[in-house]
């Protein structure tokens, strides 16, 4: 993520970390905010009014193709959905949306996708659904001391098979 960057940021809420995301893109650079929440939608698109580069969208992440018509192809999706099946919803919007070679930062909430697991299996997990998505990692970082069994994981997007000749 980068000055000029498209992002598609799933998981908008009231728009809090959208905003700054939206000041590292810059003018030049485009937010997507998706939010399912018409109660924190109205938040966002408030917020919205004050940064010109941030499209609120009020959708359900789930079904991408209720907003396909309002996105580009995205440079860098950014997740916090906070759902069991986040990996499958991210997924599906990078089929639609993200570049080729594109990003992808995910914020993974253990307490969220399965409570009875230790938190480092769940990460585990996520991890390999998204591998399987043809996501590949980059790093992953937990975000002790600030969040309890959260983890941030950044990827590449790499949808086509390259052969080696």
């Amino acid at each position: 993520m980068k000055p000029g960057s498209k992002v598609l940021y799933l998981g908008a809420a009231s728009g809090t970390s959208v905003s700054h995301v939206a000041d590292i893109v810059g003018p030049t650079g485009s937010v997507y905010a998706v939010e399912f929440s018409h109660r924190s939608g109205r938040d966002l698109i408030n917020m919205a009014t004050r940064r010109t580069n941030v499209i609120p969208i009020v959708e359900d992440a789930r079904k991408p193709m209720a907003y396909r018509m309002l996105l580009p192809m995205v440079d860098v999706i950014f997740a916090d959905v906070a759902q069991p099946d986040q990996a499958r919803i991210v997924g599906i919007n990078a089929k639609l949306f993200l570049k080729q070679g594109g990003g992808l930062l995910i914020s993974i909430k253990a307490s969220c996708i399965d409570s009875t697991a230790p938190p480092e299996q769940v990460f585990a997990s996520e991890v390999q659904k998204l591998r399987e998505d043809k996501f590949f990692p980059k790093e992953q970082l937990t975000l002790e001391p600030y969040e309890r069994d959260h983890a941030m994981v950044s990827c590449v997007y790499q949808q086509k098979e390259f052969v080696d000749n």
